[in-house]
């Protein structure tokens, strides 16, 4: 069993900002697989055969709390998930998939890596920068998409979401020779 877990925060006036990436690709695998959600774990829960997709509800700085609840009623280690979050030190039209690491200032990988206790579990960083010059990276993250950034957004999306079903039917260093490139 794996579990794909997006960050975001749950609002609606966050739906499209660039933080929410990680919600967008988990939206993108739901519709392409036909899973319904319901609200388990402090979070959007869905499952389909041996996959389940998780939305925390429990804001970004919070998602840990989420992913300890499925790991524990699901007895998942730490090589039983893949986190998908933004990251604005990559362009967007960038995929990184990482087997491990530091949170890279990244406040909801901070909060799960400090839960699980460990920062070996699997992560695809989706590139929403570059950083605006002179502007704060808080409003940043939680700004939208400009609108001539919107059909780069769709596609990477698209990518990303197909890098994900191949990830959990290979492995992540297939999908990092793969995927981890500029791709639009």
């Amino acid at each position: 069993m794996k579990a794909v877990i997006g960050l975001g925060n749950p609002e609606v006036k966050y739906a499209k900002t660039r933080h929410n990436i990680g919600f967008m690709v988990i939206d993108k695998l739901l519709e392409k697989n036909n899973v319904t959600l319901s609200e388990k774990f402090q979070s959007f829960f869905g499952k389909k055969g041996d996959v389940l997709y998780l939305l925390p509800k429990t804001y970004m700085n919070l998602s840990g709390r989420a992913v300890v609840e499925l790991m524990n009623f699901y007895k998942l280690g730490i090589r039983d998930f893949i986190v998908i979050c933004d990251d604005f030190t990559l362009e967007l039209g960038t995929l990184r998939f990482r087997k491990n690491g530091s949170d890279g200032g990244h406040n909801g990988l901070k909060s799960i890596i400090n839960l699980v206790g460990s920062s070996d579990f699997d992560r695809l960083k989706v590139g929403i920068g570059p950083l605006v010059e002179n502007m704060p990276v808080e409003n940043f993250v939680l700004g939208n998409f400009r609108q001539d950034e919107i059909q780069t957004l769709d596609k990477i999306i698209q990518i990303a979401a197909e890098s994900i079903e191949e990830y959990l039917k290979t492995d992540i260093q297939n999908v990092q020779n793969k995927y981890n490139k500029k791709h639009c």
